[in-house]
């Protein structure tokens, strides 16, 4: 086992996740976390919530109740209920074109592409034409650069992932429709009802809780773009900076929504405990069921054309699979990290489930690590 503190709170139900989220560290397992949180709300309650570890690859800051961390793709998922928000409020029709709200958009042929595809990843638009590394860091060149790219095809014929370019076409057209930037849009309507430790672009009094990201020497993204630059994979993720390892201050302070989200196991589990129970909690309303169940309803399973995966996709969520552990319900939905980060609901049992960690699994997939976590979670008896 592992000499690891494992601190928080764990009903006895749930000992059997706590048990696994505990091996996880052991120097024994074929990638070991160095610091990670998980969280479990069960029809309203806070069932399981633990964290252990270190922030730092040296393990010389433990990691805390209010450590947050950079949580990759995961921040997709906030980002879909953000727009499925104003869709339930009547501001959005995911079948309109996109122009409709972001009239500049209409450019190079996408006049009538609508909202939809930006959602489930067939807008043809996970490349940024006349792009520049770094320019992710930058909203409106990003948003200027999108709208004069041509869909390098069809729109709605070919999944895609969007790695980089989901958040700046989603997070414009909420900003289009509400007048905020993402990160106060999201703050608004969800993280301060709600009261969740999770952000799209740091504060500056934010950032000494900040666990670093730590990827393997040699398999980082950064190692990946600099020996295969004209790669599908490597041009999805282009507008980051060329040496990103997502512990810079721009990386963290800037709006990224497609992948730079910073939170913990703790906000995530919450919130979609939340929309598990049909989007409302503790009195507080984030959304309709029914809006719920459309935006979460199946789009499409097949390999992915960008990454290889094998995904299924709703809209803006994923949906459970083989490379996407959710659990045996097949409607469950949310959304997964590069590396390990998940967060889900399974509405049926009524739960809400976070992970978040710094030491990233190799490759774009979550790992062994997540799958053992979930498959504790559904081997509990509850």
């Amino acid at each position: 086992m592992t000499d690891t503190l494992i601190t928080g709170d764990c009903e006895a139900a749930f000992a059997n996740l706590r048990d696994v989220f505990a091996g996880s560290f052991s120097p024994d397992q074929e990638h070991p976390e160095v610091g990670a949180s998980v969280c479990v709300y069960l029809k309203g309650r806070k069932v399981l919530d633990l964290w252990g570890g270190y922030c730092d690859r040296d393990r010389t800051r433990p990691w805390q109740r209010d450590t947050i961390v950079n949580m990759m793709s995961v921040g997709k998922g906030i980002l879909a209920l953000c727009t499925h928000i104003l869709v339930d409020r009547g501001q959005l029709d995911l079948d309109a074109p996109v122009a409709r709200y972001w009239p500049e958009f209409a450019q190079a042929g996408k006049g009538d592409l609508p909202v939809r595809y930006l959602l489930d990843h067939r807008a043809g638009l996970a490349t940024v034409d006349e792009m520049y590394r770094g320019m992710a860091y930058d909203w409106e060149a990003m948003v200027r650069a999108l709208e004069r790219t041509r869909p390098m095809h069809p729109p709605g014929t070919t999944p895609c992932y969007h790695s980089i370019t989901m958040g700046h076409l989603l997070g414009e057209v909420i900003r289009r429709i509400s007048g905020q930037g993402i990160g106060a849009f999201l703050a608004t309507n969800v993280t301060n009802p709600l009261g969740l430790d999770y952000h799209f672009g740091l504060r500056d009094e934010d950032l000494p809780r900040c666990a670093d990201f730590l990827e393997d020497e040699g398999q980082g993204l950064a190692d990946y773009l600099l020996a295969n630059p004209d790669s599908l994979p490597a041009r999805t993720f282009g507008p980051i900076a060329v040496d990103e390892n997502f512990n810079s201050l721009e990386w963290r302070q800037s709006e990224v929504p497609s992948a730079n989200g910073h939170g913990n196991a703790r906000a995530l589990a919450k919130l979609y405990g939340a929309l598990a129970l049909g989007g409302e909690l503790d009195g507080v309303r984030i959304i309709g069921r029914e809006t719920l169940l459309r935006a979460s309803a199946e789009q499409w399973e097949a390999p992915d054309l960008a990454t290889g995966l094998r995904m299924r996709l709703g809209l803006g969520f994923r949906l459970g699979s083989a490379d996407t552990p959710m659990g045996p319900n097949r409607a469950a939905f949310g959304s997964t990290g590069a590396g390990g980060a998940i967060s889900f609901c399974d509405m049926d049992a009524g739960i809400g489930f976070g992970y978040a960690m710094n030491a990233k699994y190799p490759g774009l997939a979550v790992g062994p690590r997540t799958a053992a976590l979930v498959d504790a979670l559904y081997d509990c008896e509850f």
